[in-house]
């Protein structure tokens, strides 16, 4: 039986969401799932997709609240991608949420399958372009997801970043890749440009990582976008920091940022401490200066991503 002070509450809850609400904001790095097992590990039926469901579902109607229309779910291949499940969200939420192409380097290669460590930059290629143009589960990928370490790159981080520039050249797709320092970044940004593909085809995930402005600054004049993740309550003093820096260098037009946050875990009882998607509406964005929310969270992700 609903209360009429939990009514009150959920009617005081929808008028802070309309207050603080961004029309047609998107969302461009968050997970739904994850599963930090291993690519050599990992395996159908480490999760229920039923009780996922149940755990996103409210996170997702939270978020939708706030003005959000797209969700671009991050996880890739070998780490808990599930299209099919993305879809189902989807459809109930009216959230269009994206789902990715591509493989994950970073965390050591943890998360490498085998036939990735033998192929070729260009066999990786291949396979990412035929997900891209005939789908995943009946769900065509939007964007490109890879991960890095810092550099000097690993040559198998180099082929990934490769492989990921063939895709982009191709297809189309811009590439999202999770990414170790400023060094990395560049040596990515070289990569891109020696397979002619545009520095705007590749994003700079976990920028706010690298404490060096300096290579934010040349990234961004290069072309690239710089995405500042893991938006928090503890980290955004930094993020702010971070973001006036880019307005104070006329780099605001490169610029992303995110919150990393969700997460149900496989493996995990419950699927562990699932965050939700809304503190950089409540928490983050009222900081900033009222003529830059636009730009970041709606503008910014279209001219990155594309339209869909």
């Amino acid at each position: 039986m609903i209360t009429r002070r939990h009514w009150l509450a959920a009617v005081t809850a929808a008028q802070a969401a309309r207050s603080l609400a961004v029309p047609r904001s998107v969302l461009v790095h968050e997970h739904i799932l994850v599963d930090f097992i291993g690519a050599e590990q990992i395996k159908p039926g480490r999760y229920d997709a039923d009780e996922v469901f149940r755990a996103a579902q409210p996170k997702l109607e939270e978020l939708k609240q706030y003005g959000c229309r797209r969700l671009l779910e991050c996880t890739p291949n070998f780490l808990g991608r599930d299209a099919r499940l993305m879809t189902r969200l989807s459809e109930v939420t009216g959230l269009d949420i994206w789902t990715n192409t591509g493989l994950y380097g970073a965390s050591s290669h943890k998360y490498l399958p085998a036939f990735a460590r033998q192929e070729t930059d260009q066999q990786l290629a291949r396979r990412w372009i035929d997900e891209a143009r005939r789908g995943i589960d009946g769900v065509k990928p939007r964007f490109v997801k890879i991960g890095v370490n810092q550099g000097p790159l690993p040559e198998w981080d180099r082929k990934l970043a490769r492989a990921a520039a063939i895709t982009a050249r191709e297809t189309g797709l811009t590439v999202a890749s999770h990414t170790g320092d400023g060094l990395a970044a560049m040596e990515q940004i070289e990569i891109f440009a020696d397979a002619k593909v545009s520095p705007a085809k590749f994003v700079w995930v976990h920028a706010q990582n690298e404490k060096d402005h300096s290579f934010h600054r040349r990234a961004a004049r290069a072309g690239a976008w710089v995405e500042f993740d893991n938006i928090s309550r503890e980290s955004a003093d930094w993020h702010l920091q971070c973001v006036q820096f880019m307005a104070s260098e006329n780099l605001l037009s490169r610029t992303l940022i995110g919150q990393d946050s969700g997460w149900y875990h496989a493996g995990e009882p419950g699927g562990g401490t699932y965050r939700g998607y809304t503190f950089i509406y409540t928490g983050f964005l009222p900081g900033l200066d009222s003529g830059w929310v636009r730009r970041l969270m709606v503008e910014n992700p279209v001219t990155a991503f594309g339209e869909g």
